[in-house]
């Protein structure tokens, strides 16, 4: 049987490595993206993010023709739209970007294609899309129209896109049978059907449970700073409980995901989603103290030796080993140092460059601050030696 020819739109952490496994499995994918940056990196096989195996599957996808990218759709069987989902300000969502590339396919799609919502969003996004598909003259009732979120774990995308289980909920119960039978071609893992706002509010449920835990190990670990306790210690042990497990904290939460997706909930949800806002706020609200106990060291040390301290932001990422800054608190962090006047010292192993900062080797920079804030447990910072002399705050647990 042939395979089905696959147009991605949105060539970014999810949509590149979905056009890729996909192309590495036989199918003819045409890949989009509005970055003429972007897409010409990809034609040359190469890599514009950072994830394991990626660069690999895209060099011999390119070089095989199997993907191809463009600035533009092309027809094609199925459609998956991969592209961002923000908020506006006062955490509004913002899925401007779909409406964009929901429009973008229309001259493209015929009877009998399949149209994949995959970008993280508000409930009942699908429909909108489909709202959008009809205002442009496309038979929505003769094509076939689902959601099905992505659940991955950057650094392990290329693994866990394949093996995890999916979720897929169609506007119709065909389109739901139609659309998992696609991703069965090529997923391990089980596909769960559903319909398509259960499918929305099931991705947005999986990161605001994820979200209400790492609140608790947050304001935790506020509590053991406040009773001079070793919050990591306190976590090892209380974790030998055989029903307890407590997350480990930092200094927030960042990430496209569980910093966001919980406030779609809230947004619609208002008063009755009082967990999960509360907790958007105590994640909010540990980087604010993490910029407080930076400042008040800064001050100590000015206090002591007549001088203000270099202080050394110890990552920016938003989680270790990566190079996603996307709503990143350790970005955030070293924005806010820097705004308010303190001399800080940008490190993050995982980029070349930066345009607010000079990014600094982070032996250079350990050697050259006075005051050195883990921000991000990255690799490289486990076994590195810290001199007696400096100042150490560590937010993420890459000392304990």
């Amino acid at each position: 049987m042939q395979k089905k020819t696959i147009c991605v739109v949105g060539l970014g952490y999810i949509g590149l490595p979905t056009a890729a496994l996909l192309s590495n499995r036989g199918y003819q994918v045409y890949g989009v993206d509005v970055v003429q940056n972007v897409v010409d990196t990809i034609n040359k096989g190469q890599i514009h993010i950072v994830e394991p195996e990626l660069d690999i599957y895209v060099k011999a996808a390119v070089n095989t023709r199997r993907l191809v990218a463009d600035t533009k759709p092309k027809e094609a069987d199925v459609f998956i739209i991969a592209v961002p989902t923000p908020f506006h300000e006062g955490y509004v969502p913002n899925i401007d970007y779909v409406i964009s590339a929901t429009k973008s396919i229309i001259p493209y799609v015929k009877e009998g294609n399949i149209v994949i919502f995959e970008s993280t969003s508000p409930v009942g996004t699908t429909e909108k899309v489909e709202e959008i598909l009809k205002e442009g003259g496309i038979d929505t009732d003769k094509v076939y129209i689902a959601h099905c979120p992505e659940r991955v774990l950057p650094g392990y995308i290329m693994k866990e896109l394949v093996e995890n289980d999916r979720i897929v909920g169609g506007l119709t119960d065909e389109a739901t049978k139609i659309v998992a039978d696609f991703y069965r071609e090529f997923v391990q893992g089980e596909v769960l059907e559903t319909n398509a706002r259960t499918a929305e509010m099931a991705k947005l449920t999986e990161n605001s449970f994820r979200d209400v835990n790492i609140a608790f190990a947050n304001e935790l670990s506020m509590l053991c700073d406040k009773f001079n306790i070793n919050v990591w210690e306190l976590i090892k042990l209380a974790n030998r409980h055989p029903r307890v497990n407590i997350l480990q904290p930092g200094a927030g939460v960042g990430g496209h995901c569980i910093a966001v997706d919980p406030w779609f909930i809230v947004h619609a949800g208002g008063e009755t989603a009082k967990l999960i806002k509360t907790a958007r706020q105590v994640n909010n609200y540990k980087t604010e103290w993490v910029i407080e106990k930076i400042k008040n060291a800064s001050l100590f040390f000015e206090n002591k030796n007549g001088r203000k301290p270099k202080i050394a932001c110890m990552g920016l990422a938003f989680k270790p080993d990566i190079d996603d800054l996307r709503e990143s608190p350790a970005l955030y962090i070293t924005r806010r140092l820097k705004a308010e006047g303190l001399e800080i010292i940008a490190v993050e192993p995982n980029i070349e460059s930066h345009k607010e900062f000079e990014i600094t080797n982070y032996l250079e920079a350990i050697n050259k601050a006075d005051v050195i804030a883990f921000l991000v447990a990255h690799k490289e910072f486990k076994t590195v030696q810290i001199p007696q002399d400096k100042i150490l705050l560590d937010f993420c647990g890459v000392r304990k």
